[in-house]
């Protein structure tokens, strides 16, 4: 019979636990159980009933036949019971009293047996668990459910599995069926058509249409742009893949983006035109948003071009500016001479500089300040690269805003028609309230006229600034809605509000958190104001307005670098591929990476293992090929396709993480509710180079950074792909909320470039103490909520009051905010980078702001007058410095460059680095803890405050490179491997 379930599954499913504290905690026994149990003569018969008895309660199924309970289950029962674990064995061979006994529980406990006509009620809930998936633990989860809640007894698993097949089918056909009703015959054969050579030269329209370029420049943006036409051309309705559960949808859109065009032409005609639906739709979004993503960073590469251009301008001008300043400098000094002289002044210029030198000399002048400071005049001068995309890019889609006739939205329908009609003229009376001032001086110059080249870059860079903020959206697009569209319905959001499940960290009501924010702070101030004064705040002095801050000392002792030598020297050395096969034994993480479709475990462990280290090491699937034994290329790729994806990585990665927690070294490191981010910069080069961007702070080169965030016990709970130039500190939050371990994190610390008031807001409402390590301390302003008076020695340093009512104003959409970004409707970087795009501050975003100023003032007073607060951030920002040095080891090949053309892959290449990271993490944790304990019972003293320094980043003994042997996984063959006990690895 064809099986749903992995033994695994099945198992958590159906079988009691085994672990001794949730059999204690399950099955302890009440004063009844046992008074019924002792009514049984024989000791085996007691131990047997009671066995029965906990079957029945959990997993909610009858004992079978022959089948012996955990020994841990048998330990705990019989230890209530007075008799020895043993003795099950007399009492499992006798089926009559089994059943017998059966029928007495099930009585007592008011159970009844599964019947036939439970089917169909079984049959119903398992098809509407299978509209939104095919992970047989979820379908038959949902009828286990409903038995134990009807007090029905399981049947036996295959029963289940066989409805649930039946219901997963069904449900399948039911959403092929409603993803193509009413599909015409033109549609359904355009839908076909994407599956046959021809329209492109020599390759399928679905593999022209999937590859498109995402490097910004007018010949991709025209390619993209060709491929959303293509698509749209087969005349979907946007709202048909809302027919069905929109997870269900994933689904079937996650597979048409893996399947080959010959994969689908084999399917049945139902479900090959409902994949192709799902594929047509989804490459709608995606082409949408790409395109937009791709102008809004050639207009940002048009800019930084431009101040190239200016500042390789301002060189060349040097000179020119030196010969015009000596020659008006002997102009001036003429002037001078004859200022109380009698004489012709008009003579002296002529005799001394010359009127045809001074002409020439102005008319250099001004052409060397013609140029505005901003450097937009630089821009303007790059129209013919503007002029290139910009009317395909204004033509393809449908912009809207909130306010009726904008006049952005104006602006743009006229230089469509302008573009359509190939006119070399505007029209006298376009649009230009929406210019800001800066541009209206290009658009209008002082000598009169109108620039229309200046008019239309200035109507496209708006547009960019109103689409990244969210105040101009397009239709059609996934990634540029509305910026209402993110959050919470009000009406949700009030019904949440009434309940009391918003989920936030404040009061609801901003009177009663303002009162005790006042109460807060001027305590605070208060404290560090007579602490200022008396001169006791720790390696700080307050004084004359100025603020002088002791940096902390180094605080790891010698002893701990030699316990650290020794404690290495005694680790195993160890492949990488056995160290992955080792952890993946003890962590299960391998089975987190489950089939697209069927949520089943990768069949094919070694190739899964050979795509994550491919992604880690930077070889890619075709190297990481040549370079194993065991392994094909095709292995790998299939593999990758159905298996590797963000969230399984995510999951995966919080097997390893919750594993590496719970390990007892790991607390000498810390309380494990502290974590730290950091980005962490990668070259881009090859085909990787064009859609990377550039960072002063990196050099010259273009990359990208892994932004990661790490435990105060050295375990990177997450990590993302941000651009080079993007702000760090939108994406501190994400890592804190959006992980999938159990980790519970109360404090964060990031460097100064986190350190931004929106995100100490949006931090103190979600419920995290935001801990940032702030370079420019003294130059930071506090503000305040109440008279300064009574603080003389802080009041130099305090910029203003806070700006109450913005917060009051606008208190219900900082929650509603906040709400939305915890209940996952949004991620606080999207936010965050939407409030920072308005031209003006959005209100929200100024309210979110003054909280932030209030907690921004908390911390600093905190900073000033805790040095444990100061030296708990700067080692947990050391620990993620430190683990930036272990995955630049692993990221090796290409030097560590990233060569990959897509986002997908650096993000997959990201979270590989990350779990392989991980892994070594822990294998180090486990290891050191086993060498750890074998120092000590050889009679050595290995203090806890020396292991505190001792990191679990080493790699010196992990063979990273070279042939990989995945045929023969170099496993132990006991649970561990022997520590290097002999030789130096032994001395001191």
């Amino acid at each position: 019979m064809r099986t749903l379930l992995s033994p695994a599954q099945r198992s958590a499913l159906f079988d009691p636990p085994d672990d001794r504290p949730t059999v204690e905690r399950l099955y302890t026994l009440g004063p009844d159980d046992l008074a019924e149990t002792a009514r049984r003569r024989r000791a085996s018969n007691r131990l047997g009933f009671a066995v029965q008895l906990c079957y029945l309660r959990h997993p909610g199924r009858p004992l079978e036949p022959g089948e012996t309970p955990s020994p841990a289950l048998l330990q705990v029962l019989a230890g209530q019971l007075g008799c020895e674990p043993g003795t099950f064995a007399d009492y499992a061979g006798r089926e009559t009293t089994l059943r017998e006994h059966r029928a007495e529980i099930e009585a007592r406990l008011g159970l009844r047996g599964f019947e036939r006509g439970d089917r169909s009620t079984l049959l119903a809930v398992a098809m509407e668990a299978a509209a939104s998936t095919d992970r047989g633990e979820v379908i038959v989860g949902a009828m286990t459910r409903l038995l134990r809640e009807t007090r029905i007894v399981l049947p036996a698993a295959s029963t289940l599995e066989r409805i649930a097949l039946t219901a997963r089918a069904q449900a399948r056909r039911q959403a092929f069926a409603s993803l193509i009703r009413d599909l015409g015959p033109d549609q359904a054969q355009r839908l076909d058509d994407l599956l046959s050579a021809g329209s492109v030269p020599g390759r399928t329209a679905l593999a022209w249409v999937r590859e498109w370029p995402e490097a910004p420049g007018a010949a991709n943006l025209k390619a993209v742009l060709e491929r959303l036409a293509h698509v749209r051309r087969i005349g979907l309705e946007p709202d048909r893949g809302r027919r069905i559960h929109r997870a269900r949808y994933g689904v079937i859109a996650r597979e048409a983006a893996i399947m080959s065009a010959q994969h689908l032409s084999r399917l049945e005609r139902r479900r090959r035109l409902a994949t192709l639906c799902a594929f047509a739709l989804d490459m709608e979004v995606l082409l949408t948003d790409a395109a937009v993503a791709m102008v809004e960073k050639m207009v940002r590469s048009l800019f930084r071009r431009a101040e190239r251009t200016r500042s390789e301008r301002m060189m060349d001008d040097t000179r020119r500016l030196k010969e015009t300043a000596r020659l008006h400098a002997r102009l001036g000094r003429a002037l001078l001479d004859v200022r109380w002289a009698e004489g012709d002044v008009l003579s002296l210029v002529g005799e001394r500089v010359g009127w045809e030198a001074l002409e020439k000399s102005v008319r250099a002048a001004e052409d060397l300040t013609r140029t505005g400071e901003d450097g937009l005049a630089e821009v303007v001068d790059r129209y013919t690269a503007v002029r290139r995309f910009v009317p395909a890019f204004l033509a393809s889609f449908v912009f809207q805003a909130a306010r009726p006739n904008d006049p952005l939205l104006s602006a743009v329908a006229a230089l469509r028609r302008f573009y359509a009609e190939g006119r070399s003229t505007l029209p006298k009376s376009v649009p230009t309230s929406f210019l800001a001032p800066r541009w209206r001086k290009v658009v209008f110059p002082a000598a009169g006229g109108f620039d229309r080249r200046a008019y239309e870059i200035a109507t496209l860079v708006h547009l960019r600034d109103r689409l990244g903020s969210g105040g101009v959206w397009v239709e059609g697009s996934r990634a540029y809605r509305t910026l209402d569209d993110y959050l919470l319905p009000p009406a949700a959001f009030a019904a949440m509000r009434a309940e009391g499940t918003l989920g936030l960290a404040v009061e609801a009501d901003v009177s009663r958190w303002l009162a005790g924010q006042r109460d807060r702070l001027a305590g605070r101030m208060g404290e560090v104001e007579r602490a200022a004064v008396a001169g006791t705040l720790p390696d700080v002095v307050l004084e004359g307005g100025e603020l002088t801050l002791s940096p902390l000392r180094r605080a790891v002792p010698d002893e701990a670098e030699a316990l650290k030598a020794r404690l290495y020297g005694l680790l195993p050395r160890v492949r990488i591929t056995g160290l992955l096969a080792e952890v993946a034994g003890w962590t299960g993480f391998c089975d987190r990476f489950v089939h697209v479709r069927s949520g089943e475990p990768a069949a094919d462990p070694a190739a899964l293992m050979g795509a994550i280290l491919a992604d880690a090491t930077n070889l890619g699937l075709s190297r990481m090929a040549e370079s194993s034994r065991g392994l094909t290329h095709a292995r790998l790729l299939w593999t990758a396709q159905w298996h590797v994806r963000d969230e399984t990585y995510a999951a995966a990665l919080a097997a390893i993480v919750d594993h590496h927690h719970a390990h007892p070294l790991a607390g000498v490191w810390g309380p494990g509710d502290t974590s730290s981010s950091d980005g962490q910069f990668f070259r881009a080069g090859g085909r990787g180079e064009a859609r990377a961007d550039h960072n002063a702070r990196y050099g010259s080169e273009p990359g990208v950074l892994f932004y990661t965030h790490v435990s105060d016990r050295f375990a990177p709970f997450h990590t993302k792909v941000i651009a080079a130039n993007a702000g760090e500190a939108a994406h501190v939050i994400d890592g804190l909320l959006d992980h999938e371990s159990g980790l519970v994190i109360r404090e964060h610390a990031t460097d100064t470039a986190g350190a931004v008031d929106h995100v100490f807001g949006l931090c103190h409402l979600l419920g995290f103490r935001f801990a940032p390590r702030i370079r420019d301390l003294g130059e930071r302003r506090l503000y305040a909520l109440c008279d300064l008076a009574s603080f003389p020695t802080l009041r130099p340093f305090v910029a203003g009051p806070i700006q109450v009512r913005a917060i009051e104003e606008h208190w219900d959409e900082a929650l509603r905010l906040a709400a939305s970004i915890k209940a996952g409707t949004v991620t606080a970087s999207t936010m965050l980078r939407k409030l920072a795009g308005y031209p003006r501050q959005n209100p929200v975003a100024r309210a979110l702001r003054e909280i932030g100023r209030v907690e921004r003032t908390l911390f600093m007073l905190d900073w000033l007058d805790d040095p444990e607060l100061r030296r708990r951030t700067s080692a947990n920002l050391n620990k993620g410095e430190a683990r930036n040095a272990l995955a630049r080891a692993v990221f090796f090949n290409r030097l560590g460059e990233l060569r990959d053309r897509t986002f997908e892959n650096q993000r997959h290449r990201a979270s590989g680095l990350n779990l392989v990271a991980s892994a070594i993490i822990l294998w180090n944790t486990v290891y050191l803890g086993r060498a750890v304990d074998h120092l000590r019972h050889q009679g050595v003293e290995v203090p806890e405050r020396l292991l505190a320094h001792v990191a679990p980043l080493g790699w010196e003994h992990v063979s990273l490179t070279g042939d990989y042997l995945w045929g023969d996984i170099d496993t132990p063959r006991e649970r561990f491997r022997p520590l290097r006990t002999t030789g130096s690895a032994e001395r001191p």
